[in-house]
């Protein structure tokens, strides 16, 4: 038997060293570095069976699906039978509860379901399941947070579906650093992933987050892991965003968008009208933009707001858009448009707590910021789209025919964008108004 190793690893990146070190020379980060004393152990393993790609079937695996639409479209149609997917967000952002519901609804269609809480008793979910509605018939619950207990507990069930509430709160006995530690979370979901891939069993793990928003004890996980999921939200905003940024079974950058009720996350099934169901008609500095949130059009209000600066150095604020982006569309404006901003403070907002990362936005920012500095409002009829390039001239952007399905399924009656490329067909209720130039989006965009 061989003797225990001595390691130190870094908490922010997973660098490992035989010694400890002050300074982690591959994150640059200090005093990050943890000894771990990892036990040897080799259990006898069967070997793996080889098998020819031609006669492999996937008729034999299918999904499971949810009468969760978001939910599903986010997982690229359903679970997949022996996936790891880890679901990540905020504190009090709602995660618990949207696997609580995942987790009954497979109970009651499926077959049992193992809920193992590191964190919370089994009278505190049960509270929450009697508040989401869920009657827990086949959902089993294990406060448990020794792993090797889990997954013998799990081998004996043969659930259809293991949720981990959370990855940080469970631990292996081989390894004496403490739960939440890098080396426990990256070789407990180890242990998980070979337990997900030789039972087929798909596995929900829930991963905190730091305060700078990044899961905690490193990206180890996601590269891990088959799907990587973020709920999103603002803290006082009822709607959430499950955001896919990894999927190796589906599109990535899908959304799905729930609100947050007594009952639990409820799906929107029509998000851009919920976004938009508040809209002032005819205010100055709004402008609605049809953005791509993966394969699923949005319409999205974007807002600006221009005022004297009260100090020396104007201020420029944005929330839910791009800092480096808001600064090159008023840098355009002040240069190539002579729209005096030098002496204002810019501050820019999208609705509903959405986060536009897209160029195609730059056309409805722009178009908003422009609005508030003249005074003058955009007509309520119109969207905006379109890229704007540091010479001041519009770029055209991708699926343009799907954007304005979108806006015409709401009603609006026209859409400023670039020059329409040729074989573009559009819907017939939107008159395009094709501009080369933000000066002259601006001439026909503005009223008055």
């Amino acid at each position: 038997m061989p003797r225990p190793k001595s390691v130190f690893v870094c908490q922010q990146c997973g660098n490992e060293s035989p010694k400890w070190l002050g300074h982690c020379p591959n994150c640059d980060q200090w005093n990050t570095y943890v000894e771990t004393v990892v036990k040897h152990t080799h259990a006898a393993t069967p070997p793996t069976p080889v098998q020819e790609l031609s006669q492999l079937s996937t008729d034999s695996v299918p999904r499971l699906t949810l009468p969760i639409t978001e939910f599903n479209r986010v997982l690229g149609g359903g679970i997949v039978p022996g996936s790891m997917v880890l679901i990540s967000g905020d504190p009090g952002i709602g995660k618990s509860t949207l696997l609580l519901e995942v987790a009954g609804m497979i109970a009651e269609r499926e077959g049992k379901v193992l809920y193992v809480s590191g964190e919370e008793s089994v009278h505190q979910i049960k509270l929450r399941a009697d508040r989401l509605g869920i009657r827990g018939e086949g959902l089993l619950l294990l406060p448990e947070t020794d792993l090797e207990n889990i997954i013998e507990r799990g081998r004996e069930i043969s659930p259809r579906l293991v949720v981990i509430d959370s990855i940080q709160a469970v631990h292996l006995s081989g390894l004496t650093s403490a739960a939440g530690s890098l080396a426990q979370v990256r070789e407990c979901t180890s242990r998980l992933m070979h337990w997900a891939k030789s039972s087929n069993t798909p596995i929900f793990i829930v991963g905190h987050v730091t305060k700078d928003g990044t899961i905690a004890g490193p990206h180890t996980l996601e590269h891990i892991v088959d799907v990587v999921l973020y709920l999103e939200g603002e803290r006082f905003s009822a709607y959430r965003l499950l955001r896919g940024v990894k999927n190796r079974f589906g599109s990535t950058n899908e959304v799905g968008v729930f609100e947050m009720r007594d009952q639990g996350l409820v799906e929107i099934a029509n998000p851009s009208q919920v976004f938009l169901s508040q809209r002032s008609q005819g205010a100055i500095g709004s402008v609605i933009v049809p953005t791509l949130e993966g394969t699923r059009p949005l319409l999205v209000e974007i807002q600006a707001l221009t005022s004297p600066t009260s100090f020396g150095l104007p201020r420029r604020n944005a929330n839910g858009i791009d800092y480096n982006r808001l600064l090159m569309i008023t840098a355009v404006l002040t240069k190539r448009v002579r729209l005096a901003l030098g002496n204002q403070d810019i501050i820019a907002n999208v609705v509903g707590g959405i986060r536009v990362n897209e160029p195609a936005a730059d056309l409805g920012l722009a178009l908003a910021i422009a609005s508030s500095s003249r005074n003058a409002r955009v007509n309520p009829d119109l969207v905006a789209i379109g890229e704007v390039g540091l010479s001041g001239e519009l770029r055209a952007v991708s699926q343009l025919e799907k954007r304005l399905a979108e806006a015409a399924k709401l009603g609006f009656k026209s859409c400023l964008l670039p020059p329409l490329q040729s074989g573009q067909k559009l819907p017939p209720q939107i008159e395009p108004i094709a501009v080369s130039s933000l000066s002259q989006a601006l001439k026909l965009g503005l009223e008055g």
